[in-house]
């Protein structure tokens, strides 16, 4: 007689029963231990072909370590839709190919279908993982698809400040860009304030850059570069020019100055007039100081907002402009301008 299995439902047809648990860890909540070969890299990664932590250098590095220790931090992958059976990394590609050039056949692995294409990008942010670049094209991505700088901001965990500089990465002018591409210039800081200063003289800073190829440029650097600028412009304007304090142009100006008799004149009135007496309870003009998560700027009392609730304000550290909404910006102290 055919012995029949005790459950009456024919169980020993069915297979491991482990194939209908939840698959994300094992039975013990531990990681599950997935073929590497069964796992493909995410074609959206943040970082790039070129970051320093893919470097052959920093795997085999890496891969030393996991010979001799194993790979201590699991890595995080979602079931590929359109490869049955197959897996695509979340987080941890350099461990997985640590893992490969160590001659590893498996890693342990936790599996999270719940994933966004931003989840890499804020990991990685947070630990100074990614290039201003890779930054600047996962921005970019976004701001493609539609959505806000202040949304893609909250996402990150960032300012808007930050979102804004990163965008103008993506539209650099050719010399400019190419140091940036090339790593003379890592600064985010350094290269917006380059693009001002392309925009006031496009051969100056092509020569600064020739003449600085190979050597990183400061911020500092910049700030001296734009002061020669400034002083070259100045040296340059035209005598006719309307100052915008006094309303008269240089060429009067310097006609008063040879004639000694009118300005004598001029000097007798300022003379006889009384100094108005300034009232110390007020301000002669007014400077609010405002912070908006976390990053300090000032008020433009004199640009329009585009709608009620809403303010211009300029951050210190950038020199970035932004329209925001009132409700999230805090008013810090009032100075004398």
């Amino acid at each position: 007689m055919t012995k029949k299995n005790s459950s009456g439902l024919g169980l020993d047809t069915v297979g491991d029963l482990s194939d209908f648990l939840d698959a994300s860890a094992g039975a013990d909540g531990k990681p599950l231990m997935l073929n590497v070969d069964a796992i493909d890299p995410d074609p959206n990664q943040p970082r790039q072909q070129d970051n320093p932590g893919f470097s052959d250098e920093s795997i085999n590095e890496l891969a030393g370590t996991i010979k001799a220790r194993g790979v201590k931090m699991p890595i995080s992958v979602r079931e590929n839709p359109d490869k049955p059976g197959r897996y695509v990394i979340n987080h941890g590609e350099r461990r997985w190919r640590g893992s490969k050039a160590a001659g590893k056949k498996q890693i342990p692995a936790f599996i999270d279908n719940d994933y966004s294409d931003d989840d890499q990008v804020i990991e990685n942010i947070q630990r100074n993982d990614l290039t201003a670049r890779e930054i600047a094209v996962h921005i970019g991505r976004k701001l493609a698809a539609g959505v806000s700088k202040s949304q893609i901001a909250k996402t990150l965990g960032k300012s808007p400040a930050f979102v804004t500089q990163h965008a103008a990465l993506l539209d650099l002018p050719d010399c400019i860009a190419d140091a940036f591409n090339s790593g003379l210039i890592r600064d985010v800081t350094v290269v917006n304030e380059l693009v001002t200063a392309y925009k006031q003289d496009q051969e100056e800073v092509q020569k600064l850059l020739e003449e600085n190829e190979g050597e990183d440029i400061t911020r500092s650097a910049v700030k001296v570069f734009r002061e020669f600028l400034d002083e070259k412009e100045s040296s340059k304007r035209d005598p006719d020019t309307i100052d915008a304090f006094n309303g008269r142009a240089d060429a009067d100006a310097d006609e008063e100055e040879t004639d000694g008799h009118d300005n004598n004149d001029v000097t007798d009135k300022v003379r006889k007039t009384p100094e108005k007496e300034t009232d110390p309870d007020k301000f002669k003009k007014a400077i609010v100081i405002v912070e908006y998560m976390g990053e300090q700027g000032r008020l433009i009392l004199t640009k329009r907002p585009s709608e009620e609730g809403l303010a211009w304000i300029k951050f210190d550290s950038t020199g970035v402009e932004e329209e925001l909404n009132l409700e999230n910006v805090k008013i810090i102290c009032l100075m004398e301008g």
